[in-house]
């Protein structure tokens, strides 16, 4: 009966063991990513400038997500836990201080360094894909593209159609945090002088909540 006791205890330390070295590994594998519960709004494309990692290595790490099904309470990985750290704590920082006489000034946002030509003081709205908010052309810009993030409202005759700017200056969670590259591709018969309108991915009350906001714009060199 010793024997027979002495081999269940060296079983028991064997699974022990096992199940020590199976919490390690699955420990190792949450070191290796972070979770972002979804919210209303969230784009692979949206939080990928978010966090500073490609919208690749979202899908790559999300094998089971499909990207046009992401759901409020959907857990995310995103890989790289140091560059998820880096973009939460990145903000635009102008860089005109130290740029030459002779130059064009320069902002800089995500990694990137930008030349701008002006930067533009505009009040901004924001507006969803919801049928009422488009008329009978539907949820599609000004060229007949559907609408994206990145796409906004401009009256042509301040902001031209085609310019590249870097938004700043707004609150929403449907935008990235602190800035983001937009393109003027759409107009609308509201949007007069120094007014744009963002487009925003998600319910027209989500989007809504952006309400009136003054923004800067920073016209972007091509």
């Amino acid at each position: 009966m010793k024997h027979l006791k002495h081999i269940g205890q060296t079983m028991k330390f064997a699974v022990l063991a096992a199940a020590i070295a199976g919490l390690a590994q699955t420990a190792g594998v949450a070191d290796a990513a972070s979770l972002h519960t979804a919210k209303e709004g969230d784009t692979f494309f949206l939080l990928a400038q978010r966090y500073g990692v490609s919208v690749d290595e979202l899908t790559k790490a999300n094998p089971d997500i499909a990207s046009n099904n992401i759901y409020a309470g959907l857990q995310i990985k995103v890989p790289d836990e140091k560059s998820v750290k880096a973009a939460s704590d990145s903000k635009p920082q102008l860089l005109t201080e130290k740029a030459p006489a002779n130059e064009k000034p320069t902002i800089e946002a995500w990694g990137k360094t930008f030349n701008y030509s002006k930067v533009v003081d505009v009040k901004a709205t924001a507006y969803s894909a919801a049928a009422d908010e488009n008329g009978k052309w539907g949820a599609v810009d000004y060229y007949g593209n559907p609408l994206k993030l990145g796409t906004i409202a401009v009256d042509p005759k301040v902001i031209p159609m085609g310019t590249k700017v870097l938004v700043t200056g707004y609150s929403h969670p449907g935008l990235p945090d602190h800035s983001f590259v937009a393109v003027a591709r759409d107009q609308g018969s509201a949007i007069t002088g120094k007014r744009i309108d963002i487009f925003i991915p998600g319910n027209k009350s989500f989007v809504n909540d952006f309400g009136f906001q003054n923004v800067k714009l920073y016209v972007i060199d091509k």
